[in-house]
């Protein structure tokens, strides 16, 4: 096997896979732990003030972190002209609204109906999640596309409220990039407040910002300490997934470009000092060889690492995908950038960070509603049934159960 590399704060660490135990391979996979008992004492504080005091707490808290005087905390976006956009930034964000609506719309499936046995019919039905907050990003970057992302499904979804957090500029607004693509996707609050101080007055809810269900979208430590705080506390509120540092990983064989490679680590480095860029390179094989030297432990080292991004940059990317077990959004074939799904090609870009990938999805149409059953027995399929249930209640020790079933049965 050819190069891992990961470039850290530290430099460039590149190692030989073949060289590496197990016990070595996942010390170079391993990435830097992030300390959250220390960044939760520092936002615990925060979010009980905000719990206290709502929008008096949330002025107070922007004034001291983004040095900003607000007039209004949170706004009806109905209440907010639409902002004009250069034509060409326009039809850019008007593209990518496009292609993101249409991926997710597609995303809406069939209710499942089921007869189980005769007179015993069981469904699963979809429901949108009442009302849900939106964490856009705007310190080191303004990333309107993050307003897209988010809000897109969540309109599509059917939720009644979508509030739009994202911190403000200097002089209390908001860049109109993500003002336009907030109104664009059908937000229907504008949140002037980042950090925890945003996540928790979406979570409690104030005299102006509604409650909120559940909380999604990218954000620093504070903000992801904020959003597992407060999903184990009476807030009452849920979250999308544990985040971390952003991160891409590019497999590339002897074809690939060397600045295609180089940029696409780059894009991603640019995230931030605690972003993660790995490399597993397939130096001097051709493709033949790759097939059949390489695939197999390149798909063991991205598997075991589970990023964010996979890039595929081999010549035969198309057989590779079958392979890929664990990773947020795979990118295939060598006209494929990162950067395509970080903007406009439809798929979200709200993704598992950190390993998670193995056990979470990104966001999609299912992160904003919710599967609910429904079932339905004629007197037939009771009877069918119900000697079933009743042994198995008896076993359990549950006589209601059993008798729920038997009075209307007449068999006590």
């Amino acid at each position: 096997m050819g190069i891992v590399g990961n470039p850290t704060d530290t430099g460039m660490q590149i190692h030989d896979a073949r060289e590496l135990d197990a016990e070595a391979l996942r010390r170079v996979l391993a990435r830097p732990r992030i300390d959250f008992s220390s960044v939760l004492s520092t936002v615990a504080p925060i979010v009980e003030d905000v719990r206290k005091r709502g929008d008096a707490a949330v002025r107070e808290l922007t004034q001291r972190f983004d040095g900003v005087q607000l007039d209004r905390v949170c706004v009806p976006l109905a209440e907010l002209e639409t902002p004009a956009l250069a034509p060409e930034v326009q039809r850019a964000f008007d593209t990518a609204h496009a292609n993101i609506a249409a991926f997710h719309a597609a995303q809406r499936g069939a209710n499942l109906d089921l007869e189980t046995m005769p007179g015993v019919r069981c469904r699963r039905v979809t429901r949108a999640i009442p009302s849900v907050g939106l964490y856009v990003p705007g310190g080191s970057a303004v990333l309107p596309s993050s307003a897209l992302m988010l809000a897109i499904p969540a309109a599509l979804a059917g939720c009644g409220t979508i509030v739009l957090a994202t911190p403000p500029r200097a002089d209390g607004s908001v860049s109109p990039e993500v003002l336009y693509c907030a109104k664009r996707a059908g937000a229907t609050h504008l949140l002037l407040a980042g950090g925890a101080q945003a996540v928790a007055a979406m979570a409690w809810g104030t005299a102006s910002v509604p409650k909120v269900d559940k909380l999604l979208g990218p954000g620093n430590q504070f903000v992801t300490a904020a959003k597992m705080a407060l999903q184990s506390s009476e807030a009452m509120v849920a979250i999308d997934m544990p985040a971390g540092p952003s991160e891409v990983m590019v497999v590339a064989d002897a074809g690939a470009a060397p600045a295609h490679v180089a940029l696409d680590l780059l894009s991603q480095a640019e995230h931030g000092p605690d972003s993660q860029a790995v490399l597993i390179a397939l130096p001097g094989l051709d493709a033949a060889r790759v097939r059949g030297r390489g695939r197999a432990p390149a798909l063991r080292l991205a598997n075991a690492y589970a990023p964010e991004h996979l890039i595929l940059n081999v010549a035969d990317a198309d057989d590779w995908v079958d392979g890929v077990q664990c990773a947020g959004s795979v990118f295939v074939g060598p006209w494929t950038p990162e950067s395509v799904g970080d903007y406009a090609s439809g798929t979200n870009h709200t993704l598992p960070t950190y390993g998670y990938a193995r056990m979470y999805s990104g966001v999609s149409l299912d992160s904003f509603t919710r599967k609910m059953t429904v079932q339905r027995l004629s007197r037939e399929g009771l009877e069918r049934l119900g000697p079933a249930v009743m042994t198995m209640a008896a076993v359990e020790g549950l006589e209601a159960h059993r008798r729920a079933v038997a009075v209307r049965l007449g068999v006590e």
